[in-house]
């Protein structure tokens, strides 16, 4: 049990004093003198499903009926695809510089700095930090979105569908951010190591009741809603940005390069690492674009040019309610935890270089001990209380200015689709193996890199585009 702690809490930049490797036995380390890692195929492509199936599968209907019957579909293959091509590709950085028999590195930065410098290992932490960053944002929004929906369903249920159920998303954020302040201040979190395996049964359960509500709903109309062509928009430029906002938003559902090599380094050898994670990407991409084509094209064929940014907000008059509930629940239980698990990397990071920077500190380096029977005693830091409030806060007070769920995702999507799931694993594939300039494979390698950054790019553009004329003309 220590041994799964152990390596569940490296997997997130975190430290444990519970255990240290160098105490095991013999038989329970790895050639790094870490303890035996235990991952598997299996386990791993349960990590990958909780990293990739989030809040961006909502959007995916809206995705679709932006860009239509044919761009669409054809689109999100490209982009299985390329999350394929690229997990391949840094799968084999997991090791260096031989791919089976090197060095391990632990996280993405580690493999960036060891191949490209140190430069470009803060770049991609950068980028690192900021996605997960935006990625809180991202899931304020849709946790007050899905409160709103249960809250907006109490109150028909009560008053019937001519009642005045109508409600901003404040509140709701605001109680998300108060949730989350009192959750990020729990420094064992991530001792608890069914979150992942939770996380991934509420996302299949709100991807399932998604798909089979489109498809209810496309038996009441008795017709396939939508066009070839994609919702018509006032006037072409408007359908121009909404297109590039809907690359961007399945750009932001699709890669998880941003965790791979921290999934690959639970994985245990022989095989070796890259081979598992490869078979584990294919296993995980499968069932990643059926579901994503299920909920896209049966949400779009439901609703048509009324398919909302987040699908389970169109079927919020659709019976049974109490279904509709339970998928918003699980998208509330979902997020709660995801918060958490992409903050926490970002508190441990910041926590360790202030203790190391300020060594004498009272206020950042002193813990109080804090028993509230029957609650466990919580291990209090006034460095981290403060800090980690802030973060927090500083997450709810962005998603209150800007709650424009689509376009947040977007903007997401563009920033971190290129750098980090083709920049970086393209270019330390070339200098690991040496890939001459004008070979075939640098060739291919650079074409599909060059339009997949005209895809950021246009994506981006679009997003905040959107992003600033909701904000107009929301005021």
């Amino acid at each position: 049990m220590q041994v799964i702690k152990y390596q569940f809490y490296r997997r997130f930049g975190l430290t444990m004093a519970v255990e240290e490797s160098s105490v095991l036995p013999e038989g329970l380390r790895d050639d790094d003198g870490h303890p035996k890692r235990t991952g598997t195929v299996s386990s791993c492509v349960a990590h990958i499903l909780t990293a990739v199936i989030g809040s961006g599968v909502l959007s995916l209907a809206w995705s679709i009926a932006q860009l239509g019957w044919i761009a669409g579909p054809v689109y999100l293959l490209c982009l299985a695809a390329i999350t394929y091509v690229s997990a391949s590709l840094l799968s084999d950085c997991y090791r260096s510089p031989d791919p089976v028999t090197g060095t391990r590195n632990y996280s993405y930065g580690d493999a960036v700095r060891v191949n490209l410098g140190k430069t470009q290992m803060w770049l991609c932490y950068l980028l690192q930090y900021l996605s997960m960053y935006g990625t809180g944002i991202a899931y304020v929004i849709t946790t007050a979105t899905s409160l709103r929906s249960i809250h907006k369903s109490a109150c028909h249920h009560e008053d019937g569908q001519e009642g005045s159920c109508e409600y901003g998303l404040e509140v709701y954020m605001l109680i998300f951010g108060v949730t989350q302040i009192m959750m990020s201040q729990i420094r064992d979190f991530h001792n608890i190591v069914w979150l992942s395996y939770l996380a991934t049964i509420m996302s299949f359960c709100y991807s399932f009741i998604g798909f089979g509500l489109g498809v209810a709903k496309v038996a009441e109309n008795w017709k396939i809603l939508g066009s070839i062509r994609g919702v018509t928009a006032a006037n072409p430029a408007k359908k121009t940005w909404f297109a590039f906002q809907a690359m961007g938003d399945i750009a932001f559902a699709y890669p998880y390069s941003l965790v791979l090599l921290e999934i690959q380094d639970t994985l245990k050898s022989p095989p070796a690492e890259n081979k598992t994670m490869k078979k584990a990407s294919v296993i995980a991409v499968i069932i990643t674009t059926f579901f994503y084509l299920c909920c896209g094209c049966f949400g779009y064929a439901a609703f048509g040019d009324l398919t909302p940014g987040n699908l389970l907000v169109g079927f919020e008059s659709f019976h049974p309610h109490a279904l509709i509930d339970f998928a918003n629940a699980c998208v509330i239980l979902h997020l709660l935890g995801g918060f958490q698990l992409y903050s926490q990397p970002v508190f441990a990071t910041m926590e360790r270089w202030f203790r190391n920077k300020f060594l004498t500190s009272g206020f950042v380096n002193r813990f109080y001990r804090i028993s509230l029977p029957p609650l466990p005693a919580l291990q209090l830091n006034l460095f981290s209380l403060c800090f980690r409030s802030a973060y927090v806060i500083s997450t709810v007070v962005i998603a209150l200015v800007f709650p424009y769920f689509n376009s947040i995702l977007g903007v997401l999507g563009a920033l971190n689709f290129w750098p980090l799931t083709i920049y970086f694993p393209v270019e330390m594939y070339f200098r690991q193996n040496n890939i001459e300039p004008w070979t075939r494979k640098w060739i291919v390698l650079r074409i599909v890199s060059s339009i997949c950054f005209l895809v950021t790019v246009v994506g981006l553009i679009g997003s905040l585009q959107n992003l600033v004329s909701a904000k107009l003309g929301h005021k």
